[in-house]
């Protein structure tokens, strides 16, 4: 079980925890939301909880809660630009639909 960052995602966090002088990563997560029934999740780690899995990704550590991975597990998340938009994308393979935005989903 895993869940990883594409080397440009990897890049963007890094250059987030340096300008924030603090974190030793990134908390992936879901929550009961979203048109679709649940929303992603991301915030910084200050300090990971007992609990956490924490998984390297190109340098980069990333921390999930147990209830999540099982609807995370295998996700990659990018980090992208379409157009004049850019922002992370998540490459869910547990996903069985997904809305417009991109930002929740159900399986």
């Amino acid at each position: 079980m895993s869940v990883t960052l594409t080397e440009r995602a990897a890049q963007h966090i890094a250059g987030f925890i340096d300008k924030r002088g603090k974190g030793v990563g990134i908390r992936l997560g879901i929550k009961t939301s979203g048109c679709s029934g649940m929303a992603y999740k991301l915030e910084f780690v200050d300090q990971t909880l007992d609990d956490d899995l924490v998984f390297d990704s190109h340098g980069v550590k990333v921390v999930i809660d147990p209830k999540s991975l099982v609807y995370l597990d295998g996700t990659e998340l990018d980090y992208v630009r379409e157009g004049l938009n850019e922002g992370f994308k998540f490459n869910n393979p547990n996903a069985r639909n997904q809305c417009g935005c991109g930002e929740s989903f159900n399986v």
